[in-house]
């Protein structure tokens, strides 16, 4: 991107110049980009120059469409995996407290960690659960979500509700853990009076990269997806640092 692509006070490491990069990578225009993830091409091109928000629908839209694991267009500075040894790739991140990339629903507050290795076969996340009654969650998402793969949950903090689809609602206090198949339908609720937080660590099957969790909900929602104005989108990226 030249200079004179760049709007004033646009950072020169934004997720959309990582959105832009990818994209002229593969070598597609925005209205191959727009025919598979179904965003207007001026979205996109708003999207590239930092002029509308980042909804983390718009994000999954994307990461599907351009075929990458969601970390490349969380982590603008785009890191390109070593060669694997017979010993493995030696790869380490460090993730220093109220570090990540967030990304925040009306159900859900999350710190996505590690965001800088790219292909990881876990995909850890601190979340901080909002949704209070399955009615709530259900609202936002149109339903229980699901992705391929399978996930884990501890509670660090306060009292969880899990629901899913072949059991009956389950209580969880803190240091309480549930590890199931992702492709079930499921919902985290907060079941107490004060804030529950969780670590949840998703592991895809084949390369699915856990991108489809929201598509379903997108595609559902629909106009909401569409949101421009920086400050109302119902769900977005918060292109900042700290779980607090």
């Amino acid at each position: 991107m030249s200079a004179n692509d760049r709007l004033p006070g646009v950072n020169a490491e934004s997720p959309g110049q990582a959105i832009r990069a990818l994209r002229l990578d593969k070598r597609m225009t925005l209205a191959q980009v727009s025919a598979k993830t179904g965003l207007a091409i001026s979205t996109l091109s708003k999207l590239e120059k930092g002029q509308v928000s980042l909804s983390f629908d718009k994000l999954t839209l994307l990461s599907k469409g351009l075929g990458v694991d969601i970390a490349s267009l969380l982590e603008p500075q785009l890191h390109s995996p070593p060669p694997r040894t017979a010993l493995g790739s030696g790869r380490r991140a460090v993730q220093h407290a109220g570090d990540g990339q967030l990304i925040e629903t009306s159900s859900y507050r999350q710190l996505y960690l590690a965001t800088e290795l790219l292909n990881k076969a876990m995909t850890p996340i601190a979340v901080e659960i909002r949704a209070r009654t399955l009615a709530e969650f259900t609202e936002e998402f149109g339903g229980l979500i699901r992705h391929s793969g399978e996930e884990f949950s501890l509670v660090l903090e306060g009292e969880l509700e899990f629901h899913s689809e072949l059991y009956a609602p389950l209580r969880l206090k803190e240091g309480d853990s549930v590890y199931f198949d992702s492709d079930m339908g499921h919902a985290y609720l907060n079941a107490g009076d004060t804030r529950c937080r969780v670590i949840c660590v998703c592991a895809p099957r084949g390369d699915d990269a856990m991108t489809d969790l929201f598509v379903s909900a997108s595609e559902r929602l629909g106009a909401a997806a569409e949101i421009d104005a920086p400050t109302a989108p119902r769900s977005r990226l918060a292109v900042k640092r700290g779980l607090r």
